[in-house]
């Protein structure tokens, strides 16, 4: 057995692990890249999200960018040389400090290396070795101080085993796989496994005095023809055979100890937690979580908890439906990972906690969840099945509140007031943040196998990857072209990064296709990819056209930019920003605003829209008007960004039916003619309770409900299937005034 032993080793211990192995420790050698999804062991605790600079040492790399953030690592055993790669970004102070840092126990830290301000390369990345002790277990990558505007790059980190030395070292490995001490390992249903016990010490003699069982199902485990005390030569291992009968059926666990002389004393009581199973799944739970709440919810988020099962399970999966109660159920034996679909439920958490924040909420739905216990490593998991802990939600239909306080449709000043508005106190959310908040907090969602989506908005091309996003197939499009800003080539400005105008789109076969050309109807395609298409409009000149779900939002985007940044810098020569006519040399026409128009009342703020104009107020501080209140667009020609007063024919006309002092300042219907839901918008001077009435052409009331509105802008939505197609007619009634407006139902 005298083999290139040290060699095979280390391939053993570099093996991935499988199904058979489960801990929550990294196995040495280690090592992590920023390219893939995070290994065992490994934590990232960055404040802005596990984000990352496209350009790395190889690849993609980390961006550590606030105090506090730090990459972590637990190792099995002790570490060897650790090497790894920093670069700093932006710009350079001599304040900032990083560390790296190594724990024996993950809470009582010293530093290995310390780099302070210009200690910190700019202009190259620089690798780094350091050599932690034997004892440490924990290793971090530590923003202690951040006081400037720069960054840390943080690339390549390996972490090799340690150099053999004399000594007499343990190593186990479970059917070939590296099996740290403490861990558990899944011996399943079958009854035979090898232990390979190794010393991985170059001279001394490795003597194993004794190998236990104990707990619940000790005497289901047996070593064959077990001879002890038995010795390993330096270089060298035994190899032996653990027999597995089950006593019983479901879950049958034990703890196996071998009792040895490692030199450095940590692993003389080396131990494995044995998962074995009787029959084919684990033991079922007996009984389900408790007292599901919801809290912090939003249009576009929520926290999701429930007190813990007693006996408490090992794991819980959570299921998800929208509109109706989870009456699907888990299979027993099957794994599943958020983003899979079990009949027409969702899977959305799988673990042992008991609290999770959801991803993909939208505002004004119902949200259904149902929370099931279960046992059972992958592949012999028992669902227990029977009255899951199930419980619903409603996300709210927007967040305005009193944002737009003293601003209506009608003042001639409306134009001076929204940028007022959406300038105050607006925060800056860099361009290069873009992954880190709309993407990771609202776009991205979990799909099947483990992986996540993203789509492109112009042409519904669905971007799936595991691991963290990066910008390898999507980009951040400018609906509002960068090259029509007034600061261009400047990429620092507020429009640049303005979240409102950014969207998902694929780089190569719809931002570069659309490049800054204006978005229309096309008539003569040129090319399409997927729902997107580019070609000549009615006119002959080059347009882009999003697929049809996207058009209201793309225009609601131009519209606030145009409104925001109106006059920023001068604009057309006359202080006014609007629509740039011509756009370049090469495209000697502008933007049509009449198509928007159409395609703003075509395809009207959605729940998903709502939720990201609540999410960017949340992040940004400013909200776009233009979806909380649709009626606005039609007192504006974003040509020359002037006041209209008169904006002509519904939809963009308000006709109040006044009987007194009329509280509604603004109303609203949208689309209208409809073939689907429509929505209402209502503006109040005051806060007031409303009634909402429909009735059909003869009278009837079809529908009705009352509201508490609060003072400034209000929408409600109503499905459409409640009503037959014909011509109705609302009315909302306060205390002094009825207001009246004509419905067509397609």
């Amino acid at each position: 057995m005298n083999f290139s032993f040290l060699k095979q080793s280390l391939l053993a211990l570099c093996a991935i692990a499988s199904a058979n192995l489960i801990y929550a420790q990294a196995v040495l050698p280690t090592s992590y890249d920023f390219d893939e999804t995070i290994p065992d062991g490994w934590t990232e605790a960055l404040q802005g999200g596990n984000f990352r600079y496209a350009t790395g040492q190889a690849g993609t790399a980390c961006r550590l960018d606030e105090t506090g953030d730090y990459v972590e690592v637990y190792v099995a055993d002790v570490p060897g040389t650790v090497s790894y790669y920093i670069k700093g970004q932006g710009n350079a102070v001599t304040n900032d400090t990083f560390n790296i840092q190594e724990s024996a126990n993950g809470t009582t830290w010293t530093n290995m290396r310390q780099l302070i301000g210009n200690q910190v390369d700019m202009a190259a990345y620089v690798q780094y070795n350091d050599q932690p002790a034997a004892t440490t277990r924990y290793i971090r990558w530590y923003f202690k101080r951040k006081q400037s505007g720069k960054n840390i790059s943080l690339d390549e980190i390996t972490i090799a085993v340690p150099v053999p030395t004399d000594e007499q070292e343990i190593a186990v490995l479970f059917n070939g796989n590296a099996a740290p001490n403490s861990n558990s390992v899944v011996v399943g249903n079958q009854t035979s496994h090898t232990i390979r016990i190794e010393n991985i010490g170059l001279a001394d003699v490795l003597t194993v005095s004794n190998i236990s069982f104990s707990g619940s199902a000790a005497a289901d485990y047996s070593i064959a023809s077990l001879s002890v005390p038995f010795d390993v030569n330096a270089q060298n291992y035994v190899d032996l055979t653990l027999n597995f009968t089950a006593g019983g059926n479901g879950s049958r666990t034990a703890t196996m100890t071998i009792a040895n002389n490692d030199f450095n004393g940590d692993e003389t009581s080396y131990t494995l937690e044995l998962l074995g199973i009787g029959g084919t799944y684990a033991t079922e739970p007996t009984a389900q979580a408790s007292s599901l709440n919801f809290t912090n919810v939003k249009s576009y988020k929520m926290n999701l908890s429930y007190s813990a099962a007693s006996p408490a399970p090992e794991n819980y999966i959570v299921l998800r439906k929208t509109g109706s109660a989870v009456t699907e159920t888990p299979v027993d034996g099957t794994t599943y990972t958020p983003g899979d679909w079990i009949g027409g439920a969702k899977v959305f958490y799988v673990g042992e906690g008991t609290s999770f924040t959801p991803n993909n909420i939208i505002a004004n739905t119902d949200y259904r969840y149902a929370v099931f216990s279960f046992n059972g490593p992958s592949g012999y998991e028992n669902y227990l099945t029977t009255s899951p802990l199930a419980g619903d939600v409603t996300t709210p239909d927007g967040d305005i509140q009193n944002y737009y306080s003293g601003i209506t449709a009608g003042n001639p000043n409306l134009l001076t007031l929204l940028k007022t508005t959406l300038s105050n106190g607006q925060n800056q959310i860099y361009y290069s943040n873009y992954g880190s908040t709309i993407i990771r907090d609202f776009v991205e969602r979990d799909t099947t196998d483990g992986a996540k989506v993203v789509n492109c908005v112009y042409t519904n091309y669905a971007h799936i990857y595991t691991g963290n996003f990066n910008y390898d197939v999507i980009s951040r499009e400018h609906t509002y072209a960068h090259s029509w800003m007034d600061t261009w080539p400047d990429e620092e400005g507020l429009e640049y990064s303005d979240l409102h105008n950014l969207f998902p789109a694929h780089q190569n076969s719809a931002n570069a296709v659309r490049s800054n050309l204006p978005l229309d109807e096309v008539v003569t395609v040129t090319s399409t990819f997927l729902e997107g298409t580019y070609g000549k409009n009615a006119a002959g000149q080059d347009v882009y056209e999003p697929r049809d779900e996207h058009k209201g939002d793309a225009a609601r985007a131009l519209f606030y930019m145009a409104t925001r940044y109106n006059g920023t810098q001068g604009g057309n020569g006359n202080g006014n920003w609007g629509f740039p006519n011509p756009i370049s040399f090469t495209t000697d026409y502008g933007q049509n605003q009449d198509v928007l128009k159409a395609w703003h009342w075509q395809d009207p703020p959605s729940n998903w829209e709502i939720a990201r104009n609540d999410y960017i107020d949340s992040k940004q501080n400013n909200r776009n008007p233009f979806i909380d209140s649709v009626n606005f667009v039609c007192y504006i020609n974003f040509l020359d960004m002037t006041y209209v007063a008169n904006p002509g024919a519904i939809p963009c006309t308000v006709t109040p039916d006044a009987i007194g002092e009329n509280n509604i300042s603004e109303l609203a219907v949208y689309p209208n003619p409809t073939s689907g839901d429509f929505g209402i918008n209502i503006s109040l001077k005051e806060n007031e309770n409303v009634l909402v009435r429909i009735s059909d052409v003869a009278g009837k009331t079809v529908y009705e409900r009352n509201e508490n509105l609060k003072a400034g802008n209000n929408r409600l939505m109503i499905a459409s299937n409640r009503f037959a197609k014909g011509v109705y007619l609302l009315q909302l009634v306060t205390e002094n005034s009825v207001n009246t407006q004509k419905i067509v139902i397609k």
